[in-house]
C-alpha cells in the first residue's frame, strides 16, 4: 500500500508532463508550411541572401572560436550545421542560428574560472546538456517566461561581454604571450586580464601592433564607404594573403599566425562517452554553465525574432524557435561544435539581402560548410592580429549606445538592473553574472509589485463611494474603510500588514473594513498576515470585516479556511452589478458590532503613496 501511496504522485506528474507536452502546440517540420507556394524565381532571392550570410558567418565563426577559447573549426563547424538545422524547426524564415558572441565568451569566462577542466573533453557534453534543456524547455513552454526579463539585463550584459572581449583579445593584438602551457589565457574577470597583459607589457611585437592597426583602418574605412559589402571576410582574406606573401617574397621569420587548420576528419570529434564512471560528475561540474547558455540562448533568440518579426511582419513562436535552438545545440554536441544561439547581425543580414524562405539559411549553412572543407588547410595562416581586431570590431557592435541611454534615463529600475548586470559581468564569471542580473530585475520587479495602494473614500452627499478630500477631519473614528488596490500576494504581505497596523495606532478604532474589490493575487503567505492581524486586532477587542471580495480571492479565503476563522457574518462579497452593496452591508454589521451605535466613516490614505506620486 505504502508502494502504491507514493506512485500516486510520481504518475499524476507523469501524466501532467505528458498532458502539458501534447498542449505545448509545437510543430515537428514547420518548414513545410513554409515552402507551400515556393517559386523557382523565389531560389535567386535565398541564393543571393545566403552568400552574404556565408561571407560573414564563415569569418565570424572562427573569430567566436577565439573568444571561446576553441579551435577554430568548433565556430565554423557550428556556423554550418546550425544554419542547416535550424531552418527545418524554427517558426521565423530569416533566423539563422550560429555561435554568438555573448556565448562563446561565457564559454571562455567559465573554463577560465575553472582551469582544472579539459575544455575539448568537456565541450561535447556542455553543448549537449543544453541542448536537452533547451528541447524540454520547448515543451514546457518555458519561453512564454523570457518576455518577463527586463531588456536592460541583455543590455547590460552584451555591453558588460564586449568590454571583456576587447580586453582579452588586446594580447593577441599586441603579439602579448600571456599564456599557460597550451596557449590559453587563464584569467576570468576583466581586472585579471588587464592585470595579466600589464605584467607583460614589455614583451609586444611591434609588427602586431602595425598589423592591427592596418586592420582596424582597412575595416572601419570600407565599412564606412562599402557598407553592403562582407567587409570582415575582405579584410581576413586580403590581409592573410598578403602577410603571406610579405613572407614568402622577404624571407620575414614573423610567425604569429593562428596556427590551425582542419579537414574533413576535424568535423567530426570521439561522441561524448556517456558511459563513462565519472560523467555524472563532470554533468554536475557543467550543470550550471549549460543552464547559463541555455537561459541566454533562449534570451537572445527571443530577442532576435522579436525584432525580425516587427519588421518582416511575421509572427514568431518563441517556444517553437527554443525547440530549433535545443535540436540545433543536441547535434552539434556530437560534431567539432560550441554552443548555437540566434545571431542577430547574420538574421538581419539574411532579411536585409532578401531571404524569402528559410531556405536561403539552410544554403549558407552548406556553402560554410563547402568553405570549410575547401579553404581549412589555410586556416592556419591568418594572423593573429588580423583576427583579434576583427574581433574586436564584433564586439563593439554588441554596445548599443542608443538602448544604453534608454535603460540609464528610463526608470530608476532600469538604470539598476543595467549597471548592476553589467559591473557583475566585469566582476564575477558570466554564468553566474547573466543570473545575477536577472536576479536584480526580478526584486526590483517585485519591489514595485508588492505594494498595494491605499485608497482614501467616504460616502458623498448622494450615497456614492468617492475618494475622499485631503485633509477633511475625521467626525467619528471608531470604523475605517481601508480601500485595497493592488497585488497581495508575497511580497506584499509584510508591506500590507504594516500599513493596517499603522491605522490600529489610533485607540478610538474599533473596527476596520477591508474593501477588497481591487486587491488581486491574494496568496498563503498574505492570508497567514491577515489571519495575524485579525488574532491581534480580537485580542486587543477590534475586528475586521472583509468587504467587495470577488470570486478569485474569495476562493483562496475559503480554502485556505480563512472564512471559518473571520466568520461568514463578517465577510460579504463583491457584486458587479452594485459594487457598493457589500460595503453597505458591512457597515450595516459594523454598526451592529458598536451596538447600534452612529458611526461616521473614516477612510485610510497612504501618505507614502502620495509622496511617492508627487516625486513621480
Amino acid at each position: 500500500m505504502a508502494g502504491l501511496s507514493k506512485a500516486g504522485p510520481v504518475r499524476r506528474t507523469a501524466r501532467g508532463l505528458l498532458r502539458l507536452a501534447r498542449q505545448s502546440r509545437l510543430d515537428p517540420l514547420p518548414l513545410r508550411h513554409s515552402l507551400r507556394g515556393y517559386r523557382v524565381r523565389d531560389l535567386g532571392g535565398d541564393g543571393r541572401a545566403a552568400l552574404n550570410v556565408a561571407l560573414l558567418a564563415f569569418p565570424q565563426g572562427m573569430a567566436y572560436s577565439v573568444i571561446a577559447g576553441l579551435p577554430i573549426v568548433y565556430g565554423i563547424t557550428c556556423s554550418a550545421f546550425a544554419a542547416m538545422l535550424a531552418p527545418w524547426f524554427a517558426s521565423s524564415r530569416h533566423t539563422v542560428l550560429g555561435p554568438t558572441n555573448a556565448t562563446a565568451f561565457m564559454v571562455f569566462s567559465f573554463f577560465a574560472a575553472y582551469p582544472a577542466l579539459d575544455k575539448l573533453s568537456l565541450m561535447p557534453l556542455v553543448v549537449l546538456l543544453t541542448g536537452v534543456m533547451l528541447v524540454a524547455g520547448a515543451f514546457l513552454r518555458v519561453a512564454d517566461l523570457v518576455q518577463y526579463i527586463s531588456r536592460s539585463v541583455i543590455i547590460g550584459y552584451l555591453a558588460g561581454a564586449a568590454v571583456l572581449i576587447i580586453a582579452n583579445q588586446l594580447a593577441p593584438l599586441l603579439g602579448v604571450e600571456v599564456a599557460t602551457a597550451d596557449g590559453e589565457a587563464v584569467s576570468a574577470t576583466f581586472f585579471t586580464i588587464l592585470a595579466d597583459l600589464f605584467r607583460h607589457l614589455g614583451t609586444i611585437d611591434l609588427a602586431s601592433v602595425v598589423l592591427a592597426l592596418v586592420t582596424g583602418v582597412l575595416y572601419w574605412g570600407l565599412r564606412r564607404r562599402f557598407a553592403r559589402l562582407p567587409v570582415f571576410a575582405i579584410v581576413l582574406v586580403f590581409l592573410t594573403m598578403a602577410c603571406a606573401l610579405l613572407n614568402r617574397l622577404f624571407g620575414l621569420e614573423w610567425d604569429n599566425f593562428a596556427d590551425q587548420s582542419f579537414d574533413w576528419r576535424s568535423l567530426l570529434p570521439p561522441a561524448p562517452n556517456l558511459g563513462e564512471p565519472r560523467v555524472l560528475e563532470k554533468l554536475s561540474q557543467i550543470f550550471g554553465l549549460s543552464l547559463a547558455i541555455a537561459f541566454l540562448a533562449s534570451l537572445e533568440n527571443s530577442v532576435m525574432a522579436k525584432t525580425l518579426a516587427s519588421r518582416s511582419g511575421d509572427r514568431s513562436d518563441a517556444n517553437q524557435d527554443m525547440l530549433a535552438l535545443g535540436v540545433v545545440n543536441t547535434a552539434g554536441s556530437w560534431l567539432s561544435g560550441m554552443p548555437a544561439s540566434g545571431s542577430l547581425t547574420r538574421s538581419m543580414l539574411n532579411f536585409a539581402s532578401g531571404a524569402v524562405s528559410p531556405l536561403a539559411s539552410l544554403i549558407s549553412g552548406l556553402l560554410c560548410l563547402v568553405g570549410a572543407l575547401t579553404l581549412g588547410p589555410y586556416v592556419g595562416l591568418v594572423p593573429r592580429p588580423v583576427l583579434a581586431t576583427l574581433v574586436v570590431a564584433v564586439a563593439l557592435g554588441l554596445v548599443q549606445r542608443r538602448q544604453i541611454r534608454i535603460c540609464l534615463f528610463a526608470t530608476k529600475s532600469d538604470a539598476t538592473v543595467l549597471i548592476t548586470t553589467f559591473c557583475a559581468t566585469l566582476l564575477m564569471p558570466l554564468h553566474v553574472a547573466i543570473f545575477v542580473g536577472v536576479g536584480v530585475s526580478i526584486a526590483l520587479y517585485l519591489r514595485q509589485a508588492s505594494r498595494p495602494h491605499l485608497v482614501e473614500y467616504e460616502f458623498n452627499e448622494e450615497g456614492n463611494l468617492a475618494e475622499a478630500e485631503r485633509g477633511a477631519g475625521r467626525q467619528n473614528p471608531s470604523i475605517s474603510i481601508v480601500h485595497v488596490e493592488g497585488a497581495l500576494f508575497f511580497g506584499a504581505a509584510d508591506l500590507f500588514r504594516t500599513q493596517i497596523q499603522r491605522i490600529c495606532t489610533d485607540p478610538n478604532l474599533r473596527i476596520i473594513i477591508l474593501r477588497l474589490k481591487n486587491a488581486h493575487h491574494l496568496d498563503a503567505t498574505s492570508v497567514m498576515a491577515l489571519e495575524e492581524l485579525i488574532g491581534v486586532m480580537r485580542a486587543n477587542g477590534r475586528d475586521i470585516i472583509i468587504s467587495g471580495a470577488m470570486k478569485e480571492v474569495y476562493r483562496v479565503l475559503k480554502n485556505s479556511r480563512l472564512v471559518q476563522f473571520i466568520g461568514r457574518e463578517n465577510i460579504f462579497p463583491g457584486s458587479t452589478r452594485n459594487p457598493n452593496l457589500s460595503t453597505r452591508n458591512a457597515l450595516k454589521r459594523a454598526v451592529e458590532i458598536l451596538g447600534g451605535q452612529k458611526a461616521d466613516i473614516h477612510i485610510y490614505f497612504d501618505p507614502g503613496k502620495q509622496k511617492q506620486g508627487r516625486k513621480e
